[in-house]
Formats: structure tokens, sequence, C-alpha cells
């Protein structure tokens, strides 16, 4: 991942990471219990139409696999609402940002001073709160160094939440447009 640079990447990139290793360990246990089915039932040589014993089923087994899941997903659910809800939440003295997305660029608008630019410029450690939306079709407002991202609808205003905390001194950071809009969409950055 790029570097962290808001105060709300660290709940995001824990989020993650605890998908990341739960998608790796029961990615190794499926490949594990495959390839030991391949090789421990494998037909032999000499064994022709050798059919393995027929039995019902086992009830607990069938219960487990099914709450076992459940059990799991309402765990990651809770985790996922948990952190949205702080990733979302109000901070106090927001910073109120004006955003619309156009084919093919940005307009930041700081309501404040009324100044409207196409280059947004943020303070470090400062709550910002862009009230977003678009003009024609569908734009998609994200900074990968700050793990957050929101679509803007025509018609609607969306708001996204997100406090800036360090300065990335190699570069400028880019505001990116990660839904696809147009032919120009490449660039609408």
């Amino acid at each position: 991942l790029p570097p962290a640079l808001s105060e709300q990447a660290g709940e995001i990139d824990s989020v993650i990471a605890l998908h990341f290793w739960l998608i790796a360990f029961f990615f190794a246990l499926v490949l594990v219990f495959m390839l030991y089915s391949l090789v421990v039932f494998r037909r032999r040589k000499g064994e022709e139409n050798v059919e393995g014993e027929h039995f019902e089923g086992n009830s607990t087994v069938e219960i487990v696999w099914t709450v076992a899941p459940l059990v799991l997903v309402l765990i990651l659910g809770f985790v996922g609402w948990r952190s949205l809800n702080e990733v979302t939440r109000p901070r106090e003295n927001e910073m109120v940002i004006n955003a619309e997305g156009f084919q093919w660029a940005w307009a930041f608008t700081y309501p404040d001073s009324g100044v409207t630019s196409a280059e947004l410029v943020l303070p470090v450690n400062q709550p910002i709160r862009m009230e977003m939306s678009a003009r024609e079709v569908l734009h998609s407002f994200w900074i990968p160094q700050f793990r957050v991202k929101q679509d803007l609808v025509p018609g609607q205003t969306t708001i996204l939440r997100f406090t800036p905390v360090a300065v990335d001194s190699s570069e400028a950071l880019k505001v990116r447009c990660a839904e696809i809009c147009g032919l120009s969409h490449w660039r609408m950055e």
C-alpha cells in the first residue's frame, strides 16, 4: 500500500490486513484439503469401478459448517460496521470543502474564503469534510494515500471525511477519479 497519510488510514489498513490474512488462511485450508483428497482418494492401479462406501451424512458436521461461516460473517460485519462508523464520524472544527467532478476535471471550492481551484490544498491535522457532487456522470473521489474513496452521483451531495496527518515530500498527492466516466477518464487527476 502507498504511505498512510490520513488519520483514517490506520483503521482502514487494519480491516484490509484482517481480510487479507483470513482469505490467505482459508485459501490455504481449502488447498490443503484438496491436495489431500487428490492424493489419498485417487484411483490406484488395478482398481476399476470402485465406489466409496455410501453414507447419509452427519448432522453435526453440517450444522458446524453452516454456523461457523455465519458467525465469521457476523464478526466481520461488526468489524466493518465499527470501522465505517469510526472513519465517517463527524470531527470537531471540520473544514468544509465543496468538490465537483465533471468530465474530465475537478473543481474545489473553499466556502470560508470563496476561492475555487482545480487543485485541492489541505492543511495537515485539520479534519476535512468534503461535500461532493457530479455534473453529468458518476465520478469517484479517491486519494490512495488517505485510504478513502467516495462516489459522486449527479443530483446528489455525498460527504467524505478525513484528516490529513502527514505530507508526502516525494510528490504532490493526486486526486483520482476511480469511476470510468468517459473517454478522458484516464487524465482526470
